[in-house]
């Protein structure tokens, strides 16, 4: 995701580009996937949606992939295995459990 912001950034190109990973997901299997790999008897919270929010997320990443030669090369799990050591690692170094 980095370096695809780095391209952007270092691009002529001046509209949206979606950068992501364009598996396809609702909110509650996201959610699903962190409480599973985090090992958490954590529990989802329902709450009112927007009216205009999207149900699934699934970025398109033709723009990213056609104008800046970019695409994921971390897949979903790894991404957020890793997101997930970083935040405990850094809460250790703060003292927290």
């Amino acid at each position: 995701l980095i370096d695809g912001i780095f391209k952007l950034a270092m691009s002529d190109f001046h509209e949206p580009i979606n950068l992501g990973n364009p598996r396809e997901m609702t909110i509650k299997q996201f959610g699903d996937e962190i409480i599973r790999l985090t090992g958490t008897k954590s529990t989802i919270e329902y709450k009112p949606l927007p009216v205009d929010d999207p149900k699934v997320r699934q970025p398109d990443i033709s723009r990213a992939k056609k104008i800046l030669g970019w695409e994921p090369r971390v897949n979903f799990e790894e991404g957020i295995t890793r997101t997930i050591e970083y935040f405990r690692q850094s809460l250790q170094s703060q003292g927290t459990p």
